[in-house]
């Protein structure tokens, strides 16, 4: 390697600046040292000739060809995690590294038990879960397999439909003894509704599909959040009316049912690139986890 070429070491620290807006949070973030990070932005802008930082009251801002380059070391920092999984176990051995991506509900209430049922018959094999409603490329690997809510369309990736999994509204037995319990969406005004706080498209294209869904509106919602898993948490707090997946909700009794004729259908799909095909310790993961997810869709069905 080119003596003048910049190390890995000096691309991370310029990554986690970036991703954390200052030198101190990112210094906290490595376990370094502010000077030493510091050093090391500094050491990257002299080897490369550019400004990579300009400060701004928010803190370090990108510079235009400092966000061009965070796209590229983006995806060396994905190169080096893969090479570490692979690293991690040869790929006959059922030992290793598997990293598993999919939104939050899903990493944090469905596949935890599927995962230690995986432990128990393959304790040579560790799991990184990462949880995100945004997908990850696993054409860049930044993950061996993935379960999402759509079909994806690259053709060097191997999908396998696991099925619908479905959703409907839910309160707390709690909240509905205090305010009734509405049977129809027009019952639905006047009562506490959680919901998102940012609308995306995909948010509005599934209100597109449910008549009369224009009561979940932002601004009809009592408690605004875009995380899953404090709108799940709220539900069962008793603080209003949700979302909530018919399995999940089977498995809890003070959940119940409301507004009957509301349902949606999540076509959910396990997601792998084709070159995992002969790597066992993925692969295996994978028959796992679309057996189980295939399960627990039918169990809401």
């Amino acid at each position: 390697m080119d003596s003048d070429e910049p190390g890995w070491d000096l691309y991370r620290s310029f990554l986690a600046v970036a991703g954390e807006g200052s030198l101190s949070a990112a210094a906290r973030r490595l376990g370094m040292t502010q000077p030493s990070l510091g050093r090391h932005v500094r050491q990257l802008e002299a080897t490369l000739g550019v400004a990579l930082f300009t400060r701004s009251p928010q803190g370090l801002a990108l510079t235009e060809v400092g966000a061009e380059l965070a796209e590229h070391a983006r995806g060396m920092a994905a190169a080096s995690a893969a090479l570490r999984r692979a690293a991690s176990g040869s790929r006959q051995e059922v030992r290793g590294v598997v990293r598993i991506t999919c939104s939050e509900v899903i990493g944090g209430e469905v596949l935890p038990a599927m995962l230690a049922d995986l432990r128990r018959r393959q304790p040579g094999i560790v799991v990184e879960l990462s949880l995100s409603d945004a997908a990850e490329d696993l054409l860049r690997k930044d993950a061996d397999i993935a379960v999402r809510m759509l079909r994806p369309s690259q053709g060097a990736l191997v999908a396998r439909r696991v099925g619908a999994i479905g959703i409907g509204l839910y309160a707390h037995r709690r909240y509905l003894k205090a305010h009734g319990t509405p049977r129809a969406l027009a019952d639905l005004h006047g009562h506490a509704l959680i919901g998102f706080d940012r609308e995306t498209p995909a948010l509005r294209a599934m209100r597109g599909r449910v008549p009369g869904a224009e009561v979940f509106a932002r601004g009809r919602f009592a408690l605004r959040t875009d995380s899953a898993l404090a709108q799940l948490a709220a539900l069962r707090a008793g603080y209003g009316i949700g979302a909530c997946q018919h399995a999940l909700a089977r498995r809890e009794r003070s959940l119940l049912r409301v507004v009957p004729a509301f349902a949606l259908d999540l076509d959910t799909w396990l997601v792998m690139h084709e070159d995992q095909r002969a790597n066992r310790r993925v692969r295996l993961v994978y028959d796992h986890l679309f057996e189980a997810l295939a399960a627990y869709a039918a169990e809401g069905a």
